[in-house]
């Protein structure tokens, strides 16, 4: 097949898988080699196709469709990336994907795409060797005639380069800090785009936070005394309980009113309460009894002797 019966090709199948599919992953496939890759086409089958191709050619694809929500994609086609044309529910396809990532060693020059953590312990290299890990702020001591690294230690940040330095322990250590696969960038959902980071959300976190929207909307709608389908609900119900208290308080009546009315007909009179009793008075001390006075001899002598 020559190269202009190749790219017609192309462009007709990229077209029907366009024209077909409604769900559409923007990945990147940054070091991805062609076995991994083949393994990742094999765990989307029937579930997913995934289409490789020059970015030139699938913006050129996307442009000769004339669709508004296709054409939204094109500043997301740029650097190494796919595109994937789903079937099934895109959080499941996400997880298809991470479970198709593998570890690899730290190379040097690459961009670290997770902090990279060397945990402290026993490292299985000779005493010889504690110059390196000093060379790297790495504290460490001899245990048992090898090299124990005391702390953990924070070797890498994300998008830090990787050095000759903290690659070589690396690999002594035998710690490949990194996994690579397919990476989510886009999602294109139906006309929507969005980051992948939605796929995450469960179905009970996006109901919550629809009725976080529909609370706010209907207390908006109150406050400016503007009717929406949010509000309605709470209009009635309050109209409702202005018309019952007018009717509670005169001679109109309706039929829901009525079982109100003979409810506080037939409410019993509440009883007085009873008034508080009045603080018990102190009693005084006893005052002690006078003891009568002796009579005195003189008085007794006159009263003997007149």
């Amino acid at each position: 097949m020559s190269g202009g019966e190749r790219k017609q090709a192309y462009f007709g199948k990229l077209n029907q898988l366009l024209t077909e599919y409604n769900k559409i992953l923007i990945v990147g496939a940054d070091n991805v080699g062609s076995a991994q890759m083949q393994k990742i086409r094999k765990s989307l089958r029937g579930k997913a196709t995934l289409l490789m191709g020059k970015n030139t050619m699938v913006r050129k694809a996307i442009r000769g469709l004339n669709n508004s929500s296709l054409t939204a994609l094109l500043p997301a086609v740029k650097g190494n990336v796919g595109l994937l044309f789903c079937k099934d529910d895109l959080g499941g396809i996400k997880k298809v994907i991470a479970d198709n990532k593998v570890p690899a060693p730290a190379r040097v020059g690459a961009l670290a795409p997770v902090d990279v953590i060397v945990p402290a312990g026993p490292t299985g290299m000779e005493p010889t060797q504690t110059s390196f890990l000093q060379a790297l702020n790495i504290p460490s001591k001899i245990v048992k005639g090898q090299v124990e690294i005391s702390n953990d230690v924070k070797l890498l940040s994300v998008g830090q380069k990787v050095g000759s330095s903290e690659a070589a322990l690396l690999q002594k250590l035998n710690i490949k800090p990194f996994q690579y696969g397919l990476v989510i960038l886009t999602v294109y959902d139906e006309g929507a785009i969005y980051e992948p980071a939605v796929l995450d959300l469960s179905d009970a976190q996006i109901l919550s936070k629809f009725h976080s929207g529909v609370r706010s909307l209907a207390c908006v709608s109150l406050a400016l005394r503007y009717p929406t389908i949010a509000a309605i609900p709470h209009l009635v119900s309050n109209g409702y309980k202005n018309v019952l208290a007018i009717g509670l308080s005169t001679a109109y009546t309706f039929d829901r009113a009525e079982k109100f009315k003979q409810a506080a007909a037939n409410k019993p009179a509440a009883v007085a309460a009873a008034p508080a009793a009045t603080p018990a008075k102190k009693e005084e001390p006893a005052k002690k009894k006078e003891e009568p006075k002796e009579e005195e001899d003189e008085d007794m002598g006159l009263g003997l002797f007149d």
